[in-house]
């Protein structure tokens, strides 16, 4: 039965670390093309800046959430043989959700000006603000189509189909590039927002509805707000909705506290973290979106060290990034030249980018691992103690963005960002540890320190040898830059093999054996 479950969660995440693997190059691919055309100016600021109100929309319907939450409530009736059931519970969510979010992007529509008053305020220039406000307009409909589209997907997800779904972010960033690229010469920026509007449309919407109804779907104009699996599913959602996630306050901040700063600081600061979010992205994503489905199956049975165990492997498994993350703050400028410098992105503006990916950078395991830990508590149906845990904790590092942001601008924000993530994780699985009895926890701290203090040391060396055999590189070309990546990149990757062999890291162990046993075969 554990070798089954094990099975199917690792081609599940398979099939969800390949499509966030091409999801987050196609996401890179419009960010290259953000780059080109807008490069950091204003416009592209306000662009950025344009996504506050439909994101916190999105928040306020807990739209983000409906897998999380939903998943638990359909898979328990499914492993009780009550799928009808189950259905009549999708469609009162998705109906009355469904009318909540046209009221409020019809508040949202009329309202705009006024927000985005709030939004930027650290920006008075009225031009400035009239480009975010007609952007703002542009986006805010999509939010509908994500509600929609996410609901769908959940179905999926608890009826272990992860095929379609995974879909979904290529077709919403295929359709942003093409907005960009066909309009934006044309009416610029503008043109990106309709391809926000037109791939939400695709991808999430339109796509994801197909994909229920291959599994199923039944719906109905059924409402039943005093039933009680909708007060039940209620309770899940409500902390989440007033609840402030990392990544959503990691996103809000970004802009709003970018705004008090120079032209192309917001710009800058979502390049970065897009470079951020690609080991995130790609490690975390991916095993946490495959596991959580499996995860809600134990919750239901009871099977709490069974959870346990696979949270741990996962944690043990997204230590890599953590060595992953270093060798990239070392050719931070060789990443951004080779991903963004072209067209209106120019030198000053990599330089700008590289030294946020120093400050950025060493959060990118706490972002990764936080998608795991937190869905142990959601698979336990507890949103509530997550919420009023990560909302104080992000109400507690506002004064440490402003000062950070006071003191060395766009790189005092980025380091606020890592303190904050760091330590909500951290504590976040500590907490977990004591309430589900998790005694295996020390291994995965201690496989962390290890990983640190291996990996640190040989970045160090990696930084120095870069700067002794490249220093007199000047202005980098494309190849030039991918050639000192795959240099610095080599090499630190064999010294940190070695170094982890030498300390005994099982993982890291097993992967040279697995690397010498498949070139024994050839």
């Amino acid at each position: 039965m554990a070798h089954s479950l094990g099975k199917k969660i690792g081609i599940a995440s398979l099939i969800m670390m390949g499509s966030v693997f091409l999801s987050r190059v196609i996401g890179l691919l419009r960010e290259i093309v953000v780059a080109k055309i807008g490069g950091v100016e204003a416009a592209v600021d306000a662009y950025k800046t344009a996504f506050m109100i439909p994101d916190i929309f999105n928040h306020f319907t807990a739209s983000g959430f409906l897998a999380i939450t939903f998943i638990p409530i359909f898979s328990e009736y499914l492993s009780r043989d009550r799928e009808s059931d189950g259905w009549r519970i999708f469609n009162i969510i998705l109906n009355s959700y469904g009318v909540l979010l046209l009221f409020l992007v019809a508040i949202g529509m009329v309202f705009t000006p006024e927000f985005i008053d709030i939004a930027a305020s650290g920006n008075n220039d009225p031009e400035y603000r009239s480009q975010v406000v007609r952007m703002t307009r542009i986006i805010i409909p999509a939010q509908l189509f994500h509600m929609t589209g996410g609901l769908f997907m959940a179905v999926q997800y608890a009826k272990e189909k992860f095929l379609i779904p995974a879909l979904s972010p290529l077709i919403y960033n295929l359709g942003i590039i093409l907005g960009g690229l066909v309009l934006g010469r044309y009416i610029g920026m503008e043109g990106f927002c309709w391809g926000v509007l037109a791939g939400a449309f695709l991808g999430p919407f339109l796509l994801q509805m197909w994909g229920a109804g291959r599994v199923g779907m039944k719906y109905s104009l059924r409402f039943g707000l005093r039933s009680p699996d909708f007060s039940r599913y209620l309770r899940l959602t409500v902390p989440l909705m007033f609840g402030l996630t990392m990544m959503f306050s990691m996103d809000i901040f970004f802009r709003f506290f970018g705004n008090y700063l120079s032209e192309g600081t917001v710009a800058a600061l979502d390049y970065a973290k897009i470079i951020m979010l690609i080991p995130a992205g790609l490690f975390g994503q991916a095993v946490g979106t495959a596991s959580f489905p499996f995860m809600a199956r134990l919750a239901v049975e009871n099977r709490i060290m069974e959870m346990n165990r696979i949270i741990n492997a996962a944690l043990r498994y997204l230590a890599l990034v953590i060595p992953i993350s270093i060798m990239m703050i070392v050719v931070r400028h060789e990443l951004v030249r080779i991903l963004y410098q072209r067209g209106k992105f120019d030198a000053d503006a990599t330089t700008l980018t590289a030294g946020i990916l120093v400050f950025l950078l060493p959060c990118a395991f706490a972002v990764t691992s936080y998608t795991v830990v937190v869905r142990g508590y959601y698979a336990m149906q507890n949103t509530m103690f997550p919420a009023i845990f990560l909302t104080i904790a992000v109400v507690c590092s506002l004064p440490v963005y402003w000062f950070a942001m006071q003191w060395i601008g766009a790189h005092g924000i980025a380091l606020a960002v890592s303190v904050s993530v760091i330590f909500q994780v951290i504590l976040l699985y500590i907490l977990w540890n004591r309430r589900t009895g998790n005694r295996e926890s020390r291994s995965v701290f201690y496989l962390y320190a290890k990983i640190i203090l291996i990996s640190i040391p040989v970045g160090i060396l990696a930084e120095w040898f870069r700067r002794w055999a490249f220093a007199g590189s000047g202005s980098l070309g494309f190849a030039q830059a991918f050639w000192i990546c795959c240099v610095i990149g080599g090499g630190y990757c064999l010294l940190l093999i070695i170094g982890g062999y030498l300390m005994k890291i099982e993982e890291i162990k097993m992967l040279i054996q697995k690397f010498l046993h498949r070139r024994s075969l050839l």
